[in-house]
């Protein structure tokens, strides 16, 4: 077996994150009609299993759930977090389509807006700050 890495190792690229949830239904329209995610696919695959994959405005990144999908508990996903331009305003938009977010925490590191799914898994937002922006 090689120990050396390569000079230019392949790239890896996370697309896709399993969410697990009680009410398919539910949890779509809380991500689509809520959070503004765009509805990539709903599939229903065979009788035991429903494949919905959502994507985040801008981003190379989906979540995926339905019937099937993973044997984790609902409401069990923690740390979930996206980079976004602007929090306060993001936050602005989230609570008036009824999302209970929290207040904007400024933190040297970043500013953050944190909120649940109806089934509890939960997502950070954080605006970074100045000195990290392009």
């Amino acid at each position: 077996m090689n120990s050396v890495p390569a000079a230019n190792p392949p790239s890896i690229r996370l697309e896709l994150v399993i969410i697990p949830v009680t009410d398919i239904d539910r949890a779509k329209a809380f991500y689509v009609d809520k959070v503004g995610f765009h509805a990539d696919f709903d599939q229903r695959v065979n009788e035991s299993i429903r494949f919905v994959q959502l994507t985040p405005p801008g981003s190379a990144c989906s979540i995926a759930f339905g019937q099937g999908l993973t044997d984790q508990e609902p409401g069990s996903v923690r740390g979930l977090q996206a980079v976004v331009d602007d929090v306060a305003a993001l936050r602005q938009i989230l609570v008036s389509r009824g999302v209970d977010a929290s207040d904007v925490d400024v933190q040297p590191w970043g500013s953050f807006v944190t909120f649940s799914d109806p089934d509890g898994n939960r997502w950070a937002l954080q605006q970074l700050p100045d000195r990290y922006r392009s």
